[in-house]
């Protein structure tokens, strides 16, 4: 079955190309009772929007959320809750001399590969213009995990070698590269703007972090929460890398280094002494802070021109030019964000039925 549907008990739904009529959602599974409105939902899609400042696409869209089901006197009726997001900026027409070329770094092959022909517009449903479901539905999920007092937040924590020295949190949203080290976040905001007058483009690397996720939600075999996690991140546009915890620096330490000593903590809680796991062990949360990182590629819509070929296979020359992003980063935070609460709500959901 196509891939649109993601989740077990709490549900998420996405549908909508780039420059279509319009992008939304459906949630399904989502509790009665919930308290949730429109603005609950428009605070995170504002966060993800394009145009909103110069190291973002200048695409100008809104991207006012609708609800339409679902939800009666401000609280979740327990049936499927539906939310649209019209396009009021979409352009196909930049799209249509290069619609019969393959655009390198993007779907577009692969695409014409499986189904024979594909959606040009900017992509389709493979834009990250599709992501706008993606954060609706999440927003709801953090609203349920709230409940159970969890916190998520991410920021953009290197892009290409410029790596953040404090984590401040209060930081990140006060500036537009969405950086906890305020200095280190100038500096980006200097490379990125090198790029984009260079016509090229930048990658990076996203930080995620869950706290008060309680002990015992995953599954033993094969739907261990990271193994949940690391689908969720990978499906977003442009992941390359998943790491949790130490990640690929396990591969250097021995294991008298790398376990984490078990302790009871003074308020009774079973816990460890430090954090090496990321907060995970055997597919299943330990009720310590859940850490991992996203490795994002550069975009792959620049405007220098790149060697590619026709639908035919004639060799032929590319320029990319309209409205993109040139890094994904400050967007990508509020979308990890979305990913990783779809999940942690969904494993949170179906814990509640495992055991009497």
């Amino acid at each position: 079955m196509p891939g649109n549907s993601f989740g077990q008990v709490f549900r998420l739904t996405t549908w909508g190309e780039s420059h279509g009529p319009a992008v939304g959602c459906t949630v399904d599974g989502c509790p009665a009772g919930l308290p949730l409105s429109e603005a609950d939902v428009q605070r995170e899609l504002d966060r993800r929007r394009v145009g909103q400042s110069k190291v973002s696409s200048q695409r100008q869209e809104a991207d006012r959320v609708q609800i339409l089901s679902g939800v009666f006197e401000g609280r979740t009726t327990g049936t499927p809750i539906s939310m649209v997001v019209f396009n009021t900026d979409a352009k196909p027409g930049h799209y249509e001399t290069i619609k019969d070329l393959y655009r390198p770094g993007h779907a577009d092959y692969t695409w014409d590969a499986k189904y024979g022909f594909r959606d040009w517009r900017g992509g389709g449903r493979a834009s990250a213009r599709e992501t706008i479901g993606r954060v609706a539905g999440g927003a709801v999920a953090r609203l349920l995990l709230a409940r159970a007092g969890v916190q998520i937040v991410a920021y953009t924590l290197q892009l290409e070698e410029l790596r953040a020295r404090v984590i401040d949190e209060a930081e990140i949203e006060r500036n537009i590269m969405r950086c906890p080290d305020a200095a280190v976040a100038a500096l980006m905001v200097e490379r990125v703007e090198q790029a984009r007058r260079a016509l090229d483009s930048l990658g990076g690397i996203v930080e995620v972090r869950a706290r008060g996720v309680p002990p015992g939600l995953g599954e033993p075999v094969f739907d261990k929460l990271q193994a949940d996690i690391g689908k969720a991140m990978f499906s977003i546009p442009a992941i390359k890398g998943l790491e949790f915890g130490e990640g690929f620096g396990v591969a250097s330490l021995r294991g008298s280094e790398h376990n984490d000593p078990f302790v009871r903590h003074a308020d009774g809680r079973i816990g460890t002494t430090s954090n090496r796991h990321g907060g995970i062990l055997g597919g299943i949360s330990t009720g310590e802070e859940i850490v991992l990182r996203l490795a994002a590629k550069p975009p792959a819509s620049i405007a220098r021109p790149q060697e590619t070929v026709d639908r035919a296979g004639n060799p032929a020359t590319i320029e990319i030019h309209g409205r993109h992003d040139p890094t994904v980063l400050p967007r990508l935070v509020p979308i990890a964000e979305a990913m990783l609460a779809l999940v942690l709500a969904d494993h949170l959901l179906r814990q509640r039925l495992a055991r009497v």
